[in-house]
């Protein structure tokens, strides 16, 4: 059996580099490990960490397809942010112009989360630790 160790990142493609670096360095607070261009790509790989720790690469591709999500589309569901306190994450989120859902509480768990959207629509969640 195969054992894997961790999750090591996950990759998310952007339509507009620019705009996506800023929502996820200046409206997230992630942390910039490295950014590269690639020429022969017409390509940008920006290394992201999450609390210190290596998560997400941003990649710009010229013209990348849109990425369907409404109705839900097989793949990828969206991706989840742990934080301590939801309300203040979503007053920081709303006080940089990010429409947020309503705060629910998950059935199971009896944690409070919340949905999101980054500028290309990828959903992304808020969940309380």
């Amino acid at each position: 059996m195969l054992t894997l160790k961790h999750i090591h990142h996950v990759a998310v493609i952007c339509s507009d580099y620019e705009q996506s670096k800023r929502f996820y360095t200046e409206v997230l607070g992630l942390n910039v490990v490295r950014e590269i261009y690639r020429a022969e790509r017409q390509s940008y790989k920006l290394d992201l960490a999450v609390a210190g720790q290596y998560q997400i690469e941003l990649f710009s591709f010229p013209n990348p397809p849109a990425r369907p999500s409404r109705p839900e589309a097989t793949g990828l569901r969206h991706l989840a942010f742990a934080v301590d306190d939801l309300e203040q994450a979503v007053t920081q989120l709303q006080n940089n112009g990010v429409v947020t859902e309503s705060i629910r509480t998950d059935e199971y768990t009896g944690k409070r989360f919340t949905f999101f959207a980054d500028p290309d629509g990828l959903p992304l969640e808020l969940y309380e630790v």
